[in-house]
């Protein structure tokens, strides 16, 4: 028998055991975003299809209109979406409001204890997981060892942001494309803030002070904030206001970045040689760090989870019971290699010989993954929790909104200063109409 009956086959007998899959003939509309993973999931579901009987209807986005959608639709009870692709800072705010199906009774072969206890502790809430990991990650250093080589560079297991760039004034030459710091410039609180973030809290700053004060007027802010435009302008590509975390790793995958700190879960993809040009160049070290390694590297979760608003819940939790099992994982390994398995959410995935064999880089990702600490982010005390983001229903309209100051910054349509004066004076506002301290 096929490889692809096989899978087919196994994947029908596992879903008749899990009782949830009653109807048939439903249509499920899922919303995700266009990342990689996503990719090969929507690639793989005709294989739930088949075997259940129900059909998905994709709506694939970019991730800040997904984000943007999502949420319009969540919060208005608008029904349109039976899934939806969400995160670890959504996840527990949208359960507090009981906006999402909880989902602790997809049954015990499901593998609860098998979930890293970090990634199912972001995405619950009072006890309650309220969407199920799809993939997790932190964050490190993606760089070009050949072009280090070259230039006789030794990157340090724990590089710090001076150094970064030191070595991207050496790595860049823009008659051959080549640019020594590619980072996330898209104005958005998941796109150019998920890396300004743990960069400010690597310069020892920090969104809020313990009375909710904002700071994004201290000395860490204005020096992480200097650092990043200077840095991006002389060693960056140019027209970086357009590249959140899909372009940067285009770039990097073809060739045109030196260094790139981004997502764990990309590393799947860069190794790939199916789908990455530098898969045999390329290596990684540590997030940066600079004042404190606190919050330096980020933790995020991309999950999935069910709106109250659905109608087809029990289709909506036998696909995403399948999508985020053991046996997707595998599914995943036998028909698009190990090394592109989703990582950070099974402990079975990291014991895995074959995608240890696969991922060079599995160790050092469990171990950030299992080590974040979304209660320490910072130098300074805080009264918030999360690294890259705080988790408050306020923050996706600061993130975004301060993620647009710095873009307009770095595109040189106002200073720094001018920027983070203007973001210091909007968070003032929203928190004081948010109630703050509360």
């Amino acid at each position: 028998m096929q490889l692809r009956q096989l899978s087919l086959v196994s994947a029908a007998v596992w879903i008749a055991g899990t009782g949830l899959a009653l109807a048939q003939g439903q249509t499920l509309t899922i919303a995700t975003v266009n990342n990689a993973d996503m990719i090969i999931m929507q690639r793989l579901s005709p294989k739930w299809e088949q075997a259940t009987g129900n059909k998905l209807n994709w709506v694939v986005l970019e991730e800040n209109v997904l984000r943007q959608r999502a949420t319009t639709d969540i919060a208005t009870k608008g029904g349109q979406f039976d899934i939806i692709t969400i995160g670890s800072y959504e996840a527990p705010i949208w359960g507090k409001q009981n906006w999402l199906v909880p989902l602790n009774d997809l049954g015990a072969d499901y593998d609860y204890a098998d979930i890293i206890p970090s990634v199912m502790n972001g995405l619950s809430y009072n006890g309650k997981l309220y969407a199920v990991p799809f993939y997790a990650e932190s964050s490190f250093t993606f760089y070009r060892k050949d072009l280090f080589d070259q230039a006789g560079i030794k990157m340090p297991d724990k590089p710090t942001y001076d150094q970064i760039a030191e070595y991207a004034a050496k790595l860049t030459d823009k008659s051959k494309e080549q640019y020594g710091f590619c980072q996330r410039g898209k104005p958005g609180w998941g796109e150019n803030m998920a890396f300004i973030g743990p960069m400010v809290n690597a310069f020892g700053g920090r969104w809020f002070n313990e009375k909710w004060e904002p700071q994004l007027t201290t000395e860490p802010w204005k020096n992480a904030i200097n650092y990043y435009v200077k840095n991006m302008r002389e060693y960056g590509p140019p027209g970086a206001t357009a590249n959140g975390h899909n372009e940067n790793r285009a770039l990097f995958a073809t060739g045109h970045c030196a260094m790139w700190v981004d997502a764990t879960s990309a590393a799947g993809y860069i190794y790939n040689p199916k789908e990455s040009q530098v898969a045999d160049k390329t290596a990684f070290t540590a997030a940066p760090v600079e004042v404190t390694s606190n919050g330096s590297g980020w933790f995020w979760a991309w999950a999935l989870g069910i709106p109250a608003s659905s109608k087809k819940v029990d289709a909506a939790k036998s696909f995403v019971k399948w999508a985020t099992s053991k046996e997707y994982i595998t599914l995943v390994g036998s028909e698009a290699g190990w090394v592109a398995a989703p990582p950070g959410t099974r402990k079975s995935t990291y014991d895995n010989p074959e995608y240890q064999k696969a991922a060079p880089f599995a160790k050092v990702v469990y171990d950030a993954i299992v080590n974040a600490d979304l209660t320490k982010p910072t130098k300074d005390p805080v009264p918030y929790i999360g690294i890259q983001y705080v988790a408050i229903p306020e923050f996706q309209g600061i993130g975004t909104a301060v993620g647009q100051q710095i873009a307009a910054a770095l595109a040189g349509q106002t200073t720094v200063e001018q920027a983070l004066e203007t973001a210091q004076r909007s968070t003032e506002r929203t928190m004081k109409q948010a109630g703050y301290p509360k």
